[in-house]
């Protein structure tokens, strides 16, 4: 989860750098959709060296589709469009670093949907929360308590991501982490796809431009990292997944500064060390729960 946080946030650089050749709805279809193709190919490839290695002329076929499948990949894909295109019109507006932590606010916001859903939830969990929701504020609040434009859209990306968050925690244990993957991604491409090619200007030239952020954000931030976060998920709480996964903010923050010179103030900076110290939380406090609570138990066992 933490490498996939870090593909997501370097590809903050590649979504601003493609909003100067085509349009936010394009970019998010087409990086999709390549998403799509390079996990299928993989899923394709791995099902026949399962066929050499059972040394079968025939085995059953590596993509196994059914209805269940394709409603929760459909659910997913739709969900995962609304929230990236919010984020990906919002960087028009905002500083890459305010996008990466503002977008990370699901942090909070999934563990108190998880608390109506009477979902466990550790203090750990809470303290990192915590600790990361000061870090937020530290990084987009200024002084005068004004907020830039781009980042409402950020804070809408981030609701809707804590939807996808849960979500994902709810399907990716009931299909394959792989084919639900792909489902997601040909939804969410073809939506975006679609809507770009209706609104937005088309042109090859502008499109040559915006490749390599286009194979950049296919390739490993959709192909690669919203795979892991499928696959991670099927073992992991929503609430914790959501404080490991919040950390593309600070990978975001430091890819802008260091392919776009985008500077952080010291407050930022203070808010990063948050937001940063809010991972360590969630992953060490519930570790150092267990092993006194494994110390008690074997002192009164041996009483």
């Amino acid at each position: 989860m933490l490498a996939a946080a870090m593909i997501w946030g370097s590809a903050f650089v590649a979504q601003r750098l493609s909003l100067d050749a085509i349009g936010p709805f394009l970019f998010t279809g087409l990086r999709f959709l390549l998403g799509a193709g390079i996990v299928s190919a993989f899923v394709f490839a791995m099902g026949h060296v399962q066929r050499m290695r059972q040394g079968r002329d025939r085995a059953a076929p590596a993509f196994r589709l059914d209805a269940a499948l394709l409603r929760s990949g459909t659910v997913l894909g739709l969900v995962l469009a609304v929230a990236i295109s919010l984020q990906q019109i919002g960087l028009r507006y905002t500083k890459i670093a305010n996008a990466g932590f503002i977008s990370s606010l699901y942090v909070v916001i999934v563990p108190m949907i998880g608390v109506l859903l009477r979902h466990r939830t550790g203090p750990g969990t809470w303290i990192g929360a915590a600790l990361a929701t000061a870090g937020l504020y530290l990084l987009s609040i200024n002084e005068h308590f004004s907020i830039m434009y781009g980042d409402w859209y950020q804070l809408g990306c981030a609701l809707v991501i804590s939807i996808q968050v849960m979500l994902v925690g709810y399907y990716a244990p009931r299909h394959d982490p792989l084919l639900l993957s792909i489902m997601q991604f040909v939804a969410c491409g073809l939506v975006c796809l679609v809507i770009g090619v209706a609104v937005e200007p088309m042109h090859l030239a502008n499109l040559v431009r915006a490749a390599p952020a286009i194979l950049y954000g296919g390739a490993l931030s959709v192909g690669v990292g919203y795979t892991i976060q499928v696959v991670a998920q099927r073992d992991a709480a929503p609430a914790h997944a959501a404080v490991i996964f919040s950390m593309e903010g600070v990978f975001a923050a430091l890819a802008g500064w260091i392919a776009l010179g985008e500077t952080l103030s010291g407050r930022a900076l203070v808010g990063c060390a948050l937001m940063l110290a809010g991972l360590l939380a969630c992953q060490l406090l519930p570790a150092a729960r267990e092993r006194v609570g494994a110390h008690e138990t074997q002192a009164a066992e041996s009483a």
